[in-house]
């Protein structure tokens, strides 16, 4: 036995040290995405309809989109579209919350109602038998919302707690004085409501809200999974042929500002600082849409980015700064995020402004690039992977009046970028000097180091 052993022992080590010394082959290229076959219909009242036969499960995802949300607010309605989506979840004329919970749990799925910015979400996944009836579900909840002012004080009480815990953090705090500098006098600059604005709700608000903004010409539903054609396209038809037309799409225009503004909120005594610096960009609408997406990926959107190495890895002064392109209606905003320890709050600014400096004027090696590509590549693939990863990108193209195209085209466009493109764009659209920096720390601490850190902003 304990020769046996032995030769086991010798045969498992010799192996484990070969395999340590071997190199793990290189991924392989993805392909391109060949979006499947859309059947498209629009009712005489306008709803637009999107189906899609994909993959082999049988399941099927149901997404109603209605193009309105937050951006149709006044100014002294923040949230009032939150509490019409909360209203709409407690039942229809028909069924009432519980009786719709336990008719989707039948179904073999689940049903959820959101708000956004931009649209209003009804969406729901069930097996492939069931598609025709969640979508007369769907339909109810659009069309006949009971709005039972018995919930209303409650609901709104549930809308200050939240509120006010999210005020209490300071992400959020930041978030919402950066939006407003970027976006001032626009919906999507206004954040958060007060809390003297949720108690002034009522119902004649919510169903005055739903009734100028709700209808079937802002609406599209997709359907994609494995489902019966023809059931599917006649519940839509039954369904929602009766819903009132409602207004047109229409979007309030915005414009992202730029500045190269500072604002410090104080947090006495606060361990780390949140930082927020960013500045109006490329939307999705612009040739140069998607190679911003790789310069935003490799200098601060991806975790082997450069800030996120040199501030994270090397430095230690955070743990997860990260970078994003917010995309709106027409607009969008790069911004670079991150919490970091107070007393490197501005050490870690100017780590951020060497590396933004740095990649617009050297552009990036061949082999770092690559990794970007292969990354954002890979997470593309694996977007489309399942149904509601469909409906993402459907809907994506379809708010940004976009073709099929940039999504089939999307992996070679991706390979298409050169590191003197890469830092082109950084020079072009990443200007240091022009961002809005927000910062939510100890101030104490905070106006030393950003006064020595930068002149040339205007400190508020």
């Amino acid at each position: 036995m304990k020769r046996i052993l032995l030769i086991l022992w010798m045969v498992f080590s010799g192996w484990a040290s070969f395999a340590q010394k071997q190199m793990p082959p290189e991924g392989g290229t993805p392909k391109d995405f060949m979006l499947p076959e859309k059947k498209e219909v629009t009712l005489k009242n306008g709803l637009r309809s999107s189906l899609v036969q994909y993959g082999a499960l049988p399941k099927v995802n149901v997404s109603l989109l209605i193009k309105t949300g937050n951006v149709h607010e006044a100014a002294n309605e923040v949230w009032l579209a939150d509490l019409v989506v909360d209203m709409m979840k407690q039942g229809t004329t028909t069924m009432d919350f519980e009786a719709i919970s336990k008719k989707i749990a039948g179904m073999g799925g689940n049903i959820n109602i959101s708000a956004g910015m931009d649209q209003v979400t009804i969406s729901g996944s069930v097996l492939s038998e069931f598609a025709p009836d969640l979508i007369k579900v769907m339909s109810d909840i659009a069309i006949n919302p009971a709005f039972p002012e018995k919930d209303m004080d409650r609901l709104k009480a549930d809308m200050k707690r939240r509120l006010s815990v999210q005020k209490s953090v300071p992400q959020s705090v930041a978030r919402e004085k950066f939006f407003d500098a970027i976006y001032k006098d626009h919906p999507y600059g206004r954040i958060y409501p007060t809390e003297a604005m949720v108690e002034s709700y009522n119902l004649a608000m919510v169903k005055e809200f739903y009734e100028k903004n709700f209808g079937a010409k802002r609406s599209v539903i997709y359907v994609v999974g494995k489902f019966d054609e023809t059931a599917v396209a006649k519940s839509i038809s039954e369904s929602f042929d009766k819903w009132k037309e409602g207004p047109e799409i229409i979007y309030p225009p915005a414009v992202a500002k730029q500045s190269n503004d500072i604002s410090i909120i104080d947090r006495p005594n606060a361990p780390q600082s949140t930082i927020i610096i960013g500045l109006p960009t490329l939307d999705p609408s612009k040739p140069d849409y998607q190679a911003l997406l790789i310069t935003n990926s490799l200098l601060g959107g991806s975790f082997g980015s450069r800030i996120t190495s040199n501030i994270r890895e090397d430095k230690g002064y955070t743990y997860s700064p990260y970078s994003s392109v917010q995309v709106r209606k027409n607009t969008a905003v790069w911004f670079e995020s991150a919490d970091v320890t107070s007393e490197h709050t501005g050490a870690s600014l100017q780590e951020i402004s060497k590396e933004i400096k740095k990649l617009a004027t050297e552009p990036p090696s061949k082999k770092e690039l690559e990794g970007i590509q292969r990354y954002e590549a890979g997470v593309f693939v694996l977007q489309n992977s399942t149904p509601g990863g469909i409906i993402d990108q459907l809907n994506f193209l379809d708010q940004n009046g976009l073709s099929d195209d940039y999504l089939s085209n999307k992996v070679r466009n991706i390979y298409a970028v050169t590191p003197e493109k890469v830092s082109q764009l950084t020079k072009d659209y990443f200007d240091y000097e022009k961002m809005t920096l927000v910062v939510v720390g100890d101030k104490k601490l905070l106006d030393k180091q950003i006064k020595a850190h930068t002149d040339t902003k205007k400190i508020k």
